[in-house]
């Protein structure tokens, strides 16, 4: 009787860690706005030498940013998965882990939303305005699922 205990439950948490996978692997959104602004900044819009110059800048300095929260939604993953090996079902730690991850998530939207206003800032208006359209048009598209 507990062998069969032990097998639902292993089975059990087998099947939360997978869901887990497949909504971080398969359904997450791809970042396409930063794909976009990224095209349209260095492919579309004519930039000068200081405009690319200071792009530079503060391309550099944001992916140092992006991949530490990126580290941390990754050591997120690892606390989840720890919780959900402990309480085989949806209980605080699984919870607290969830909420952390959520927020960290929310942490890189903000600061991935800083730094594409901190780049529209060195653009001239007709830049900044097909910059505007970019984003919006971005935002906008409806999602596509990676099969």
């Amino acid at each position: 009787m507990t062998r069969r205990y032990l097998l639902v439950a292993l089975v059990a948490f087998a099947a939360s860690l997978a869901a887990v996978l497949v909504a971080r692997v398969w359904l997450a959104p791809e970042p396409r706005v930063e794909s976009e602004v990224h095209r349209l900044l260095h492919e579309r819009l004519s930039l000068d030498p200081a405009q690319e110059q200071r792009i530079h800048e503060l391309e550099a300095a944001f992916a140092v940013r992006r991949a530490a929260l990126e580290a941390e939604m990754r050591a997120d993953n690892q606390r989840l998965a720890a919780a959900i090996a402990a309480e085989h079902g949806y209980g605080p730690r699984v919870g607290a882990a969830v909420d952390r991850s959520h927020h960290v998530m929310g942490q890189l939207q903000k600061e991935t939303l800083q730094h594409i206003f901190a780049m529209r800032a060195v653009l001239r208006p007709d830049q900044a305005a097909q910059f505007d359209t970019a984003i919006v048009k971005a935002l906008t598209q409806p999602a596509q699922i990676n099969r």
